[in-house]
């Protein structure tokens, strides 16, 4: 009972770590714009003002930002799963050399700053007309959006039995047909982790598209909440209005594959 009571409190905890923010930024989105921030701490504003997640769309065309936005991770997140996990396939089938190799590929790409690729990324895309785009944002899951997506698929499928990946091909069996009859179905948790992974990737990207993009109707939701951040500090609340609106996106997509995923694990 104690060991339970405590494994709840962890959990509580860690919850609440996450759910305080969702929590403030909610609430400060309903003060009333124009009025001077409040003195000290505020829980719940003395005016609720729910009219602020209709007038952020009077300032910035938003929907347009949405969609876009939707486009990229519509596109991106299963290219993003489908390499991920057929790179994770080929180093969880590899020989003992090979796959220490390839895991130590990744792991240095791994570890390469983000920013030593901005320029040399900006001129092959430039010079290939991808530039202001959004094939441009998309581009990034055609490596699996970062090698970290294929380790976790290799280590889930290196958990899967060799006897399994054996049988198949003694059946013959390819290594795609291997892969999508075998490591695909019993790998759903990495599968789904890398969805939800690769969907908040691409949808809270703000450099690559504040790099590539330069006509507004192409912009996406981080540049929506880039130009109402400069706002005066006073009209703030309409920015945490769409912070809202754009968080409760990819949550509410959260959910669904969440259920979705629990349905199709209990008919396995």
């Amino acid at each position: 009972m104690t060991r339970r009571m405590l494994h709840g409190a962890a959990v509580f905890g860690v919850a609440l770590v996450f759910i305080l923010p969702l929590a403030f930024m909610l609430l400060g989105s309903l003060r009333v714009p124009g009025l001077a921030p409040p003195d000290g701490f505020e829980w719940v504003p003395d005016r609720i003002r729910w009219a602020n997640f209709q007038t952020v769309f009077d300032l910035v065309p938003l929907w347009g930002y949405i969609w876009n936005s939707v486009l990229v991770a519509a596109v991106a997140v299963p290219v993003t799963v489908v390499v991920g996990s057929l790179a994770g396939f080929a180093i969880a089938t590899a020989g003992p050399v090979v796959r220490r190799r390839l895991v130590l590929v990744s792991l240095v790409a791994l570890m390469i700053p983000v920013t030593a690729l901005w320029i040399p990324r900006f001129v092959l895309f430039r010079w290939a007309g991808l530039i202001d785009t959004p094939i441009v944002l998309m581009l990034p899951a055609l490596m699996a959006t970062t090698p970290f997506f294929v380790l976790i698929f290799a280590v889930v499928y290196s958990r899967i039995p060799k006897q399994m990946f054996e049988a198949a091909a003694l059946e013959g069996s390819s290594a795609i047909a291997t892969w999508r009859r075998v490591a695909v179905p019993l790998g759903r948790p990495a599968t789904f982790a890398v969805s939800v992974l690769a969907l908040v990737w691409h949808w809270a990207n703000f450099v690559d598209p504040l790099l590539y993009l330069t006509t507004e109707e192409r912009f996406t939701v981080p540049l929506a909440l880039r130009t109402l951040q400069t706002l005066e500090a006073t009209n703030h609340p309409l920015m945490l209005a769409a912070a809202v609106i754009a968080t409760v996106i990819p949550l509410a997509l959260f959910f669904l594959a969440q259920r979705a995923f629990f349905v199709k694990t209990l008919d396995i």
